[in-house]
This record gives C-alpha cells, structure tokens and sequence, in this order.
C-alpha cells in the first residue's frame, strides 16, 4: 500500500502516531509444552546433556559456532550470547521436568523502525518431534508483537532447507535471497531472508493458538492435526 506525496511521487503509506518501541526485556514467557527462560550459566549442564544426545555435529553445520564437546565450552558458548548487548537471549525449557533443551535468542533488535530478529535458533535432540520448537517461536513472536514491533524476521543459509522450511510452516513469508552475504566457517553463505509482519499476525496467531491449544494433543503429547490444517481457510471442520 502506497500513498502519493504532493509532488505526485508515490510513498509509503503513514504512521502518524507510529513511536519508536521499548528494547525487549529477558523476561520468563511460560507455555504450555516449553517454557522460555532467561538464558543463565546455570542451564549449562542440561544444554550439554540435552546437545550430547546426537549422535553427530550435523545439526551445527550452518551455525556459526561448533558443538561444544565438553562442559566448559557449553558454558563459553552460553556466557557469550548472555554478555552479547545486542542480543535478548532465552533457554527453551522443557515444561514437563524444567529442563533447558535448546536455545534462541532475539538479535538485531531495531526499536526505532520496531523490527527485530528471531535468531540463533539451537535445537537439540531433546526437541526433535516434540511441540516445543514451535511454540518456543510462537511465544517469542507474541511477546515481540505485544511490545508494538512491526517487523519480525528470520535468516537462514539458503541451503539450510530446514530452518528455511521451519519458519515458512509457522507462518513466516520468503522475502528474498542475499548472496554472498557473509562467509562462515571459511565457507561462503548466501543468506534467506523472511519474516512476519504486524498485520499478518492476528491471523498466523490465531492458527498457531488453535494448533497448540491442549484439545490437539493427545496424552503422549502428539498431534491430532498437522499445523498446515490450521492455516487452511477452507478446512473449517479441522480448525474447529
């Protein structure tokens, strides 16, 4: 949408009462599969129990650090994104046992133009078929969109189909490719860009609300219902 100056030039259209955000606080966000806890030392150990349980470093291949192998480089790799002012780093805890499981974070947090990233996305084995990456994400995009953000994305390595397909199944909208934009374990890395916007988060809220409402899981925590049946307009007998 586009509105026309008075030099008959198109321009965007206006935020006459738009003000710049509040920088994200680090604070506790509670679910009902996982908890979102405020990064800590403390989660050092059961971030590094929970990563041992793969068999391989695969999951690290496009992240920017590498798996840590013991527990003084988990605890170096926390203590980095903990002391990182640029970032607002979580735990992603585990709601059954309280035990962290994976981590994210919220990065190049802009709260003048109300845009910020959902990055450093490390999901352990612990997570892998479970409810948690999902609603992990979800709380983070309502907290951002409760704050007033306009703009939330998620970047990716264009071969890191995953992540890609990953952000795309909660809602997120491919914008576009930049090449060449950084390199990364001596190798080039051309990077995804998407995201989600304020406008289209009442609706992707709602399908993820529905999808991770306690009704759509049976006792074992598994799905009655693909996310994807959710998001589907036309399948209203699901979506009840």
């Amino acid at each position: 949408m586009s509105n026309t100056n008075r030099y008959g030039q198109p321009v965007g259209f206006a935020l006459p009462d738009w003000q710049p955000v509040t920088f994200p606080d680090n604070c506790l966000i509670n679910g009902q599969h996982c908890n979102v806890e405020p990064l800590e030392i403390s989660h050092s150990e059961a971030l590094f129990d929970a990563f041992s349980q793969a068999k391989d470093d695969r999951d690290w291949t496009w992240l920017g650090a590498e798996m840590p192998v013991n527990l003084q480089e988990m605890m170096d790799w926390v203590q980095h994104k903990i002391e990182d002012s640029q970032l607002v780093a979580w735990a992603v805890a585990d709601a059954k046992n309280g035990q962290a499981v994976g981590v994210v974070c919220f990065s190049n947090i802009d709260p003048v133009n109300g845009a910020l990233e959902i990055g450093h996305v490390t999901w352990s084995p612990l997570m892998q078929r479970t409810a948690m990456g999902t609603e992990a994400i979800y709380l983070l995009l309502k907290n951002a969109f409760s704050l007033g953000y306009r703009r939330v994305v998620w970047r990716c390595d264009s071969l890191n189909l995953a992540s890609r397909n990953a952000a795309e199944r909660v809602g997120f909208t491919f914008e576009g490719r930049f090449r060449q934009a950084m390199t990364r374990k001596q190798r080039n890395r051309d990077t995804d860009w998407l995201s989600i916007i304020d406008g289209e988060w009442p609706k992707i809220e709602d399908s993820l609300a529905k999808w991770l409402s306690p009704g759509n899981f049976n006792d074992d925590g598994v799905q009655k219902c693909r996310l994807e049946m959710f998001f589907d307009d036309s399948n209203t007998e699901v979506k009840r």
